[in-house]
């Protein structure tokens, strides 16, 4: 099969494209034939090894000390099953079913073939494609646990969204404005974009810094990792909630009460309700780009250019 491999760290022309051995299904695993992938910016932190402030060290000796450990990136992807491992029953996976999910710390999505393990799939709802349930993953996973799971978003809540015209950021508007709140969506170019998913102000963070902010929010959700703890607590009220999607290792450390930090679980039950909420028309998913395989290195580029707007695609 074909696939967009790094055998360094480094910039986006370290990504090759090439010929390598077709993967197999083992026990409890499904073989899938990728449609479409999301190229994110965790794979642009792994290909680059740009890791949050002290995460350098430990993300390294987790991912490879001198080169990657994966030499596949991609995590988040939809495509069409083509065979069952043992021990994987013929039913909701039954070959050329449409499924979605997430590999984890096995990547291996910027391939025509993946072998991943059953219980990381859903199917894919009537009505939605396979660009939309690939996009809606890497950020709606991480943008539904931190607004539901790490804070209490109620009706009438004010919330500010720093990044909102990310992966994470455009989904976290969405579900923000879906539970009543009022949110405040922090972006450069995209204000029209934001209002459309639910935003009702927009803060132009090229004119206006988000810490000079004179509004105070019941949820403070920073998506991009320009706040801390310490500029990030003065925008809260009174029993307000920090929620940092990309800390430091410092910050991870000291993130209690008021804050919350860390890594979203991926949780097939969780995939299922997004793509629920697609399906209903209750979350859009934002794609600015589709890459085909042979175009990975500029799908790299528009990530690494730090001004994505909601997902870039592949398809291998």
């Amino acid at each position: 099969m074909r696939a967009a491999t790094i055998d360094r760290y480094g910039p986006p022309e370290v990504v090759q494209v090439g010929e390598v051995d077709d993967p197999r299904p083992g026990r409890d695993e499904v073989l899938v034939r990728v449609r479409a992938a999301a190229v994110s910016s965790g794979d642009a932190r792994i290909r680059a090894a740009r890791f949050p402030p002290g995460f350098g060290v430990p993300a390294r000796l987790a991912l490879g000390l001198r080169r990657p450990r994966r030499s596949i990136l991609g995590g988040a992807f939809a495509g069409e099953v083509v065979a069952l491992g043992a021990g994987v029953e013929d039913g909701e996976f039954a070959p050329g079913t449409l499924v979605a999910g997430m590999s984890g710390v096995r990547l291996g999505a910027h391939a025509e073939l993946m072998a991943v393990p059953a219980r990381r799939l859903v199917p894919v709802p009537d009505g939605v494609d396979a660009d939309r349930a690939a996009g809606v993953l890497f950020g709606g996973t991480t943008a539904m646990w931190f607004l539901e799971e790490r804070a209490t978003v109620t009706p009438g809540a004010a919330v500010l969204v720093n990044g909102a015209s990310g992966a994470v950021g455009t989904v976290a508007v969405g579900l923000a404005a879906r539970a009543g709140a009022t949110v405040t969506a922090v972006t450069s170019r995209n204000a029209d974009l934001v209002r459309r998913l639910g935003a009702t102000h927009v803060v132009d963070h090229t004119t206006t810094s988000v810490t000079d902010l004179d509004e105070r929010y019941d949820v403070v959700f920073d998506t991009v990792g320009n706040l801390t703890i310490r500029t990030g607590r003065p925008l809260l009220r009174d029993g307000g909630r920090l929620l940092l999607a990309v800390a430091s290792l410092g910050d991870m450390a000291r993130a209690r009460g008021d804050v919350r930090a860390g890594t979203s679980p991926e949780r097939a039950e969780t995939f299922a309700r997004l793509l629920s909420l697609v399906a209903a028309g209750d979350v859009e998913v934002v794609v600015e780009s589709t890459f085909a395989l042979d175009d990975i290195v500029a799908a790299h580029r528009v990530v690494d250019s730090g001004h994505k707007v909601g997902n870039v695609l592949v398809h291998p």
